[in-house]
């Protein structure tokens, strides 16, 4: 998952601050998100997947399909 987070971000270009800001933390929340050192709330977890346009199983790796079942 974390893997997946990071390469979704970088495939944008964004940095880690931009996806911070979205989510409404400071980049160091967001830095340990990414590295697993601390769990992603559930919420922010939607709104990665609502950004990135993929669903929430491709981000928690349970799943290769980016689809949304929207």
């Amino acid at each position: 998952m974390y893997q997946r987070l990071r390469d979704l971000r970088e495939d944008r270009d964004l940095t880690q601050l931009d996806i911070a800001a979205l989510l409404n933390v400071s980049q160091t929340t967001y830095s340990r998100y990414e590295s697993g050192v601390l769990d992603i709330p559930s919420i922010s977890l939607i709104m990665l997947a609502d950004h990135y346009k993929v669903s929430v199983d491709y981000i928690l790796g349970r799943t290769d399909n980016r689809k949304t079942n929207r």
